[in-house]
């Protein structure tokens, strides 16, 4: 089985992982809070590197669910930086199962986070500015 997605053709994903046992609902399935917790962990990685620092996420502004993960699948999650704004980041996250032993590649999840850059203060600040690079904005 794949699915009309196109598997990131360049750079590595921001998180991989394996889906446990202890992740999944009695039926095998992992849970869904699981995968969206392996995304914002990845969308994370990728906010505080562009913004030098602390981040906070402060909105899912959408997530779905194309299939489900299974117990032992290789769970990647790509990250890719959208939008920059004055304190904010906006990061597409794309995540990708590997499964059975072909290695085949899935896409199981999309989804958009939106992180703010926080200071020594815990409140939020600018995020600096980049002038070159795909990051830029």
């Amino acid at each position: 089985m794949t699915t009309d997605h196109h598997i990131p053709a360049e750079g590595e994903p921001a998180l991989r992982t394996i889906a446990m046992p202890a992740d999944a609902n009695p039926a095998g399935d992992i849970f869904g809070g699981w995968v969206l917790s392996q995304m914002d962990l990845a969308g994370g990685v990728i906010a505080h590197r562009r913004a030098r620092g602390r981040c906070a996420t402060v909105a899912v502004a959408s997530m779905t669910f194309h299939l489900p993960v299974f117990i032992g699948d290789e769970v990647s999650c790509y990250a890719e930086i959208v939008k920059v704004g004055r304190s904010s980041i906006t990061v597409k996250i794309d995540t990708w199962v590997r499964r059975n032993v072909e290695g085949e590649r899935i896409k199981v999840t999309e989804g958009t986070f939106t992180y703010v850059a926080i200071g020594p203060d815990r409140k939020p600040r600018p995020v600096p500015q980049i002038k070159d690079g795909p990051a830029a904005t």
